[in-house]
Formats: structure tokens, C-alpha cells, sequence
């Protein structure tokens, strides 16, 4: 959305704060032996604390309140009593909700307990890749610009970029234009990012897929090529110079 008064920073503000701090409480708390649909009642209680609402929920009818997708799953994963975290698990937390009619988003890529599997460095090129990223977004630049920019970080760490699921605008409902705030360059895409928007940026750095392929259950995301993926997601404000980040409450970078 573009921002044009001082009551929709505010509001952006307040729920970008909740969202972060939300994704911040429920990484903290997934642990070895916990099922994912524990962790994400634990973070629906949080957003209800708040009187927030999760968008997934609301928006999709999404049987969860918020996507928890672990190991060989992209994104989108259904929050599960049979879905038991193990030590070296790749774990994914995506959290995105509203409150008076503005919404934020964010996302967390991590490991449970001990790195046993060795993924942790596709975690931190996401997050380093991320936080390049947002660096150099401000008013007038290009969106292919900064898909460019994420595709060639990865590769140069060893990495690919899933090429069908992307950053978007956000603000008054999840989704919102810019669509497609894509991992790599579309050359014919003229698209430019415009001051005082709100957008989401996130990462998808992967091991060995450049899709994302739906499982039967009309929800799950699994690679086209197998591996693993990492994302991470800020919902921030565009200016003439460096970005407000949102949602910095979720420490993802500390």
C-alpha cells in the first residue's frame, strides 16, 4: 500500500510490530519433541492477545493460523499433531496477520537444537542475501534490479532461488501490488520500487529446486528438483533512502 497519512504508518507499525514479535516468540519456543501444531497454538494465542487476526486463516481458510513447513517442504506447511520436530530440523515460520484493517508479514528459516544436517549454511546465506537486498531498495529502483541481486548472491555462495513464489506489496490486505517481487531478474519486468509503499521482501535460497510444486493437499510446497529451502521475510517501508524495516521486532538478523 502506499502510505499517505500519519494513521496508516501507525497502523502498519502496530501490526508489523505484532507479527515480528509473534514470529520472534514461537522461534524461540519450537523445540526438539514439540509437534508443529503446538508451536503454531502457541503463536495464535499471541496474535489473539493482541486482537490480531492470522491472514492465512482469515484470507485462505488455511487449516492454521500460521505456514510452519519443515525439512524437504518449501512453504505452506499445515501445522500438524503428527508433525514432530527432531534435532537438525529445518523449520520454516511464516507469520502474517491484520488488525483494523492493515496487514504485515514475515518469515523465519532455522534450525532445531544441534546442526546435525548441516543446513545451517543455506540459513545464513538466506538471511545475509535478505538484508543485502532490502539495503538496496529505496524509491525508483528497479524490482529486476533486486531479483538480480538475490539470484547472484546466491550462486555465488553455491545456492539456486525458487523462481515461483516472490516478495509483494502489502498493507491493506496480504496481497497486494507489486505482485511479483521475484528472486531473479525478469528483464521485461519496467517496474520500479515507489517511496512510501509497504512491501514484503523475502528469500527463497535453495539447495538443489528452482520451483515450487503443490503437494495433494492443496497446500504444501515441496521443490520440483528435491533439497531444501530457506526463507526469510521483512515487511518494510520504502524511502528515498535506506528502508524502514517493519517488522524488525522479529530479530531475524540479531
Amino acid at each position: 500500500m502506499s502510505i499517505t497519512k500519519e494513521s496508516e504508518l501507525i497502523g502498519m507499525k502496530k501490526i508489523s510490530e505484532i507479527v515480528g514479535t509473534t514470529l520472534k516468540l514461537m522461534s524461540a519456543y519450537a523445540k526438539v519433541g514439540m509437534s508443529t501444531k503446538e508451536l503454531d497454538d502457541y503463536g495464535s494465542e499471541i496474535l489473539k492477545s493482541y486482537g490480531a487476526k492470522s491472514a492465512p486463516y482469515e484470507t485462505y481458510g488455511f487449516p492454521g493460523y500460521a505456514c510452519i513447513s519443515v525439512n524437504e517442504e518449501v512453504a505452506h506447511g499445515i501445522p500438524s499433531e503428527n508433525k514432530i520436530l527432531k534435532e537438525g530440523d529445518l523449520i520454516n515460520i511464516d507469520v502474517s496477520a491484520e488488525l483494523n484493517g492493515f496487514w504485515s508479514d514475515n518469515g523465519n528459516s532455522f534450525v532445531i537444537g544441534k546442526d546435525i544436517h548441516n543446513h545451517q549454511p543455506l540459513v545464513n546465506a538466506s538471511k545475509h542475501i535478505l538484508h543485502k537486498a532490502i539495503n538496496n531498495i529505496k524509491g525508483g529502483v528497479k524490482i529486476a534490479d533486486i531479483g538480480l541481486l538475490i539470484e547472484t548472491e546466491a550462486k555465488k555462495q553455491g545456492f539456486k532461488v525458487i523462481k515461483n513464489l516472490a516478495g509483494h506489496g502489502v498493507g491493506k490486505s496480504l496481497h497486494e501490488e507489486p505482485e511479483n517481487i521475484l528472486n531473479y531478474r525478469v528483464k521485461t519486468n519496467r517496474e520500479r520500487f515507489k517511496k512510501n509503499t509497504t512491501v514484503a521482501i523475502e528469500t527463497f535460497i535453495s539447495t538443489k529446486s528452482t520451483i515450487a510444486v503443490e503437494l495433494n493437499d492443496g497446500w504444501t510446497l515441496v521443490g520440483n528438483k528435491g533439497g531444501y529451502v530457506t526463507q526469510h521475510e521483512q515487511t518494510i517501508l520504502v524511502t528515498d533512502n535506506s528502508p524502514v524495516i517493519l517488522t524488525e521486532s522479529n530479530g531475524i538478523w540479531n
